[in-house]
């Protein structure tokens, strides 16, 4: 391929040449001033090509200008391509270029935009393209459920994280509280994620480019700035459960401000500056597309890389919690467990876990055999944190109206919330 493409670099071109063999069609074409568009049309004649997943009609289509290198496209380019046999329910299309530097074959910059009759490929680089049939783990019927619990349950958060963070300014009790300061700010990031996550589709659906870069750059950074703060959560527990005593910082709120929205901002800063296109559409399986991170390296870089990390912190603090909790305070005389003692002590310990993200963990089970079901969890549980951490607020809220007021200290206030449990 890489011979072919150089001979065809070095043919000269005054007008429209074609050549073609058993399972070769090539085009070369020199347009002129008048013209706008090319649609090329070419035989049924297969391109045999080697591919981890099967290679629809085994053709392989290839888009160059010589001596030049076409990428990073405002105005992409559409393949369009006929599908001629059924395509199997376990398999979905999907758009991809042949990468030279890694020899396999890549979807970035490339959408899926697939028909029963036919598959467009719109990307925003020249290069050899091809429709790979992908094996698909989750069923087309199961997607389509997926995606309204999604979008059902991130409305329903988005409205309850609203309503706590107007109880969070209309009550002196919970401003006045450190930690309450904290889970304010997991809320506003949390907000902020699903106001970028639900319009991501439609945005995507439409033409600007620019929108949609945006649109996925404060996706990725409010995603990030709620890992953040899930993270800020367990190191603020930590300080609670661990240190307990000796725990005061000076301007703790602030700093913890500055990294919980600074790192994000940095990390999505140094992705724009390496490249901008690493923002724009991305394809997913079911054929539709959003506005997110369109390099997939980068992708698990900054966004699995990074929660692998809050989330096994978060799973260790979640841990020491859980047995400090159950170690103190929950017998009556006679070694009788104290039921409703338990009861509350569960509700917190759930209410901590949404506040830490713990949920975000079923991720990591969402392969194999548990595929199905771990997704399904997945989904419901995410789609729902911001009303798991309302509940919270409630809760808070009824047990600040029970109890005396806090003392302005930072540390008191942790203190007297870890004696709480």
């Amino acid at each position: 391929m890489r011979n072919l493409e150089m001979i065809l670099d070095g043919t000269k071109v005054e007008g429209t040449i074609m050549m073609h063999s058993y399972n070769l069609v090539v085009l070369l074409f020199k347009p002129n001033d008048t013209a706008e568009s090319l649609e090329i049309f070419a035989s049924d004649n297969e391109n045999i090509f080697g591919s981890s997943y099967e290679v629809y009609d085994q053709r392989l289509v290839g888009l160059s200008v010589q001596g030049k290198n076409i990428s990073g496209l405002q105005q992409r380019v559409n393949i369009t391509v006929e599908i001629t046999r059924k395509i199997n329910e376990t398999q979905t299309p999907s758009c991809q270029f042949f990468d030279f530097s890694t020899n396999s074959f890549s979807q970035d910059g490339c959408i899926t935009l697939s028909t029963p009759s036919n598959v467009t490929c719109s990307c925003d680089h020249f290069t050899y393209f091809a429709v790979l049939m992908v094996p698909v783990s989750i069923s087309l019927e199961d997607q389509e459920i997926l995606t309204y619990l999604t979008l059902t349950g991130c409305c329903f958060s988005l409205l309850t994280l609203a309503i706590a963070v107007l109880l969070f300014i209309t009550n002196g009790t919970l401003r006045e509280d450190a930690s309450m300061k904290i889970h304010i700010n997991l809320v506003i990031a949390l907000i902020l994620l699903n106001l970028h996550f639900l319009p991501s589709q439609t945005v995507a659906a439409g033409s600007s480019t620019g929108l949609c870069f945006y649109m996925a750059l404060l996706l990725h950074y409010s995603l990030l700035a709620t890992f953040s703060w899930m993270a800020l959560e367990g190191f603020n527990l930590y300080l609670l459960v661990v240190k307990v005593f000796d725990i005061y910082v000076s301007r703790y709120l602030l700093k913890l401000c500055v990294v919980g929205w600074g790192v994000p901002a940095v990390i999505v800063s140094v992705v724009v500056i390496i490249d901008r296109a690493f923002y724009g559409h991305v394809s997913n399986s079911d054929g539709t597309a959003i506005c997110y991170i369109t390099n997939e390296t980068v992708k698990v870089v900054t966004t699995a890389g990074l929660f692998s990390m809050v989330f096994f912190f978060n799973m260790i603090m979640f841990g020491v919690t859980v047995r400090r909790v159950f170690s103190v305070g929950h017998r009556k005389k006679f070694g009788h467990i104290d039921r409703k003692r338990v009861g509350q002590h569960i509700c917190r310990l759930l209410g901590v876990s949404a506040l830490l993200g713990i949920t975000w963990g079923l991720v990591f089970f969402s392969f194999g055999s548990l595929t199905t079901p771990g997704v399904y969890l997945f989904c419901i549980l995410n789609s729902l944190q911001g009303f798991f951490i309302f509940l919270w607020f409630v809760m808070s809220l009824r047990k600040a109206k029970n109890s005396v007021p806090p003392t302005s200290s930072e540390t008191r206030s942790t203190i007297n919330q870890l004696k709480d449990y």
